[in-house]
This record gives C-alpha cells, structure tokens and sequence, in this order.
C-alpha cells in the first residue's frame, strides 16, 4: 500500500512539473486556466531558483520508507519517472537556470495568451471564431 502511495506522489510530482512547464499552453486554449497555472508556475521556479526541496520529494520518501523500499529503483515509475524529475548531476546553478527557464518559456506563452485575448476582445479580423 505505502509503494502505491509513493507511486501516485510521484505521478502527482510529474504531472505538477509537466503543468508549470508547459500550462501556459494550456491558458492559450482556455485563458481562465491562467488563474491556476500563474501560481504553479511561480512556484516551481521558485523551488529550482531558490534550490528549495518540493514537499513533494519528502512525502515520497516517507512513503518509500514506510514500503521498506530504498528510495527509487525497482519498479516503472522509479526507472522511468524518475531521470526526469531528478536528473543526474543536478546543480544549484542548473536549477537556477531551469527556474528562468519557467518564466521565460511562461513570458513568451502569456504574452501570446494577451495578444490573443485582446485580439479576440476588439473583434480582430486577423482571426475570429467562426464557432
């Protein structure tokens, strides 16, 4: 039971990255889900600049150890999840820049979001629903 609890926290960790990453795609399509993706965004720069641990990391563990489990290997999430939340060689500096990362990727993408919003707000011929 304590494997599949520290399962879930780390597909709920995944899904949260993937959100702060790529979210503002999302708010492109539905512009209401910026209220949401804003502060996600936010946050998880503010984790990888300030080099914080997510309190999802040590839920994991704890779930982990109450498995009896040693953190991380074996089984598909932990072998394939895994790398890509906690990449080998992960520096202080390499999440600074994964953190600017965020709010660049996340500046140009609202940035179209307004454009887009006050486009469809003026009645733009450039692109009207036709819905």
């Amino acid at each position: 039971m304590y494997q599949l609890l520290a399962d879930a926290v780390l597909a709920v960790h995944l899904a949260f990255i993937t959100f702060v990453i790529g979210g503002g795609l999302l708010a492109f399509w539905r512009p209401r889900i910026a209220w949401l993706h804003l502060p996600a965004a936010a946050w998880g720069a503010l984790i990888e600049i300030m080099n914080w641990t997510c309190p999802l990391t040590p839920l994991e563990n704890h779930f982990l150890k109450l498995a009896g489990d040693s953190p991380y290997h074996g089984d598909f999430i932990a072998r394939y999840l895994l790398p890509i939340i906690y990449p080998a060689g992960l520096t202080p500096a390499i999440q600074s820049l994964l953190g600017a990362f965020v709010i660049v990727l996340n500046g140009i993408i609202y940035t179209a979001v307004v454009i887009k919003a006050r486009q469809h707000r003026h009645g733009s011929p450039a692109k009207m629903n036709t819905r």
